[in-house]
């Protein structure tokens, strides 16, 4: 047993793998009830793809992962579980089923969440003796990385589940009114209608479709959705502006949203082979991986603008950091996390500049520990670096988790000289660098004193780590 919080999960499925990953890899323990011999051998595919790139999303280490158990039985799966993620087939009678073999053995406070892509929850909950414990909470593929979900159902368990789904890294998205399909499946299908008709007319081909969405609006609606891009597509004049130049053309009978072609079997072959010729050469787990890479770099990258779910990822990322109260006597733990996939280069392995922004994050965590924190600048001290010499002992790759140890050679008068070793899991070091600071006032731009606080805490981890 351990103290960690407890998930069940029935189905390790796809989106069922994903809800386990998500939850063992944020530091719960799951109970995973499925009747597929192979489920354990699915499941452990899926986490292995998760531990590859979810904790590349961040810049600190992920909690401790949690304790994965496969049950015998209902009454051992949900046995002290907070949160039981329904993934069954989405058959209404099979998961109310479900339902009635969980409720009868699991806490009357318990969240039971369904996956369900259309289901609403008064249809769920039909014949329930607890009716507002079942909600809808509809997530998307791959669930240990794709943010959202959707959540349908009593308010006070949704205001439940939002803060689970918090602490999880996602974004819970309570949909007011339940409605089939819930929200972004309805624009899922109407795209999805409207690809059918093009390939069944013969103008596109399902590797058209999508460099049409890769290569164009999706790349806009990853960042700012569908409104806020139209708005900016109404330019100065705002979304009136773009309401009344383009809403005409909805009368226009551009698509074919109320009808869907026939699904004969020459256009289900026909879309099969052209989706074989577009990515056939990749096996499913190649392609996962791609997709998983391609998800984490553009996720990161809307880090550094705090935007969408680069804004999402900045929050985890400040809850994850354990800098304050960390113990400053010994050599200071100032950097744990995981390699990202973007950080490597044409040879395979940590580019080298990156190696210098590890170091130079070790030094940022050094500042907020003596008290140059982001108050500190904000009120116009800080410290620049001058000179930085790194030696590179050995290579780093994506998914590799490092620590780094950083010791304060020199914290006396303007100067804070660090020397900092990269280790790997292992232990070994497999890079070290020697980083000059210099305290800057930043109204004059000038070198200066730091104030007494820091310079006392600097004096008294100087001290300390000269008897190292």
């Amino acid at each position: 047993m351990t103290d960690n919080r407890k998930a069940a999960v029935f189905g390790g499925g796809v989106i069922g793998g994903g809800w386990i990953a998500r939850f063992l890899l944020m530091g719960w323990d799951v109970s995973v009830f499925d009747p597929d011999p192979e489920a354990p051998r699915k499941i452990d595919a899926v986490l292995e793809n998760a531990k590859r790139s979810l904790p590349g999303l961040y810049d600190h280490r992920l909690p401790n992962q949690g304790v994965l158990t496969i049950a015998a039985s209902v009454e051992d799966a949900v046995q002290d579980a907070e949160w039981i993620a329904e993934c069954v087939p989405e058959r209404l009678d099979f998961k109310q089923g479900v339902y009635a073999q969980i409720q009868a053995a699991c806490q009357h406070d318990a969240i039971i969440a369904s996956s369900t892509s259309g289901f609403k929850p008064s249809e769920l909950q039909e014949g329930s003796s607890r009716p507002e414990q079942i909600l809808v909470a509809h997530p998307f593929n791959p669930v240990y990385l794709v943010p959202l979900v959707e959540l349908v159902g009593d308010s006070d368990t949704v205001n439940r589940a939002k803060d689970v789904l918090d602490g999880l890294g996602m974004f819970p998205l309570h949909v007011r009114k339940e409605i089939d399909a819930h929200i972004a499946d309805r624009f899922l299908e109407a795209v999805w209608r409207e690809g059918l008709w093009l390939i069944n007319d013969g103008i596109a081909t399902t590797q058209e479709i999508d460099d049409a969405i890769r290569y164009g609006f999706g790349l806009r609606w990853a960042q700012m959705g569908l409104f806020e891009t139209y708005r900016v597509a109404g330019g100065e004049a705002g979304m009136a502006h773009f309401m009344a130049q383009f809403g005409p053309a909805l009368e226009w009978p551009w698509t074919k949203l109320m009808d869907v072609p026939e699904l004969t079997d020459e256009l289900v072959q026909t879309i099969a082979d052209q989706s074989d010729e577009q990515s056939g050469h990749h096996s499913i787990r190649e392609l996962e991986r791609i997709r998983d890479d391609n998800l984490v770099s553009m996720m990161r990258g809307l880090k550094i603008q705090n935007w969408g779910a680069g804004e999402l990822l900045n929050k985890v990322d400040k809850n994850l950091s354990q800098l304050s109260g960390r113990d400053t006597t010994g050599l200071i733990t100032s950097i744990e996390r995981v390699i990202p996939v973007d950080w490597t280069d044409y040879n395979g392995h940590m580019n080298d500049s990156r190696y210098g922004q590890v170091f130079s994050d070790a030094a940022d965590a050094v500042m907020q520990l003596i008290g140059a924190d982001a108050e500190y600048i904000d009120a116009g001290q800080s410290y620049f670096t001058v000179d930085t010499r790194v030696q590179y002992l050995n290579e780093c790759h994506a998914g590799d988790a490092i620590t780094v140890v950083s010791k304060v050679v020199n914290g006396q008068g303007k100067k804070l000289e660090l020397h900092h070793q990269m280790l790997n899991s292992a232990g070994e070091i497999v890079s070290t660098a020697e980083q000059l600071l210099i305290h800057v006032d930043l109204t004059t731009r000038k070198s200066s004193l730091p104030s007494e606080e820091v310079a006392n805490k600097l004096a008294a981890i100087e001290a300390a780590h000269k008897l190292i």
